[in-house]
């Protein structure tokens, strides 16, 4: 794990092993895809506390793996989901061997707008899919509408502050994620906006596939 990877330097932050506010919005989606696909191995990558990996497991996903940067969030994780298996290991590293062309299907959610590097996420995906596999990446939403939105009732400030510690450093839009993962070998699959209003959306979820 490299000591400049400003995530990995940061205590995790949660400290139990609950489900952020954020779950409710996409893991039902995941869930359904999950359905969808039939996935037989499934790495969640960026998967903090484990607890979508132990909402996986629930679903009966066989071969469940959870990586993340932050060592007390993999401790937390292990704690929290015994039914799968967690590394510690930084996005801008390549994958260890073991974990490389072993999976059908990667997640990776609320994780991009954290990245100073971001294609080293797309990179890290497809060393980890087999031929033809998934991604599910989710992160916030950020389009035009909702932008003039924000601007209209004087929020910009306080939505995009500056003082977060370790906050969003990248804000995606429907097309800049596209091409993210496009111009790494990736085919567009679909788009779901989740939460709030349409055009307003709290986050949204994409989906590519590795072109063969």
């Amino acid at each position: 794990m490299s000591s400049h990877d400003p995530i990995s330097a940061v205590s995790y932050a949660y400290d139990s092993a609950e489900e952020s506010h954020m779950h409710r919005y996409f893991v039902p989606p995941i869930l359904d895809a999950v359905t969808r696909l039939r996935p037989v191995d499934v790495l969640d990558y960026g998967c903090g506390n484990g607890a979508l990996c132990r909402a996986l497991v629930q679903q009966g996903v066989k071969g469940v793996a959870g990586m993340d940067p932050s060592e007390s969030g993999i401790q937390q994780a292990i704690r929290n989901c015994p039914g799968a298996r967690f590394i510690n290991h930084s996005v801008y590293e390549p994958l260890p061997a073991e974990f490389r062309g072993m999976f059908d299907l990667v997640i990776s959610t609320e994780v991009v707008e954290h990245l100073y590097a971001p294609r080293a996420l797309p990179e890290r995906v497809q060393e980890a899919l087999k031929p033809g596999g998934s991604v599910i990446v989710t992160t916030p939403y950020h389009g035009y509408l909702k932008n003039l939105a924000i601007c209209l009732l004087n929020k910009w400030d306080s939505h995009h502050s500056v003082f977060w510690d370790h906050g969003h450093i990248k804000f995606w839009s429907r097309n800049t994620l596209r091409q993210l993962f496009e111009e790494a070998g990736f085919e567009f699959v679909r788009f779901q906006g989740l939460g709030r209003f349409p055009w307003l959306w709290m986050t949204m979820l994409m989906e590519f596939r590795l072109k063969p």
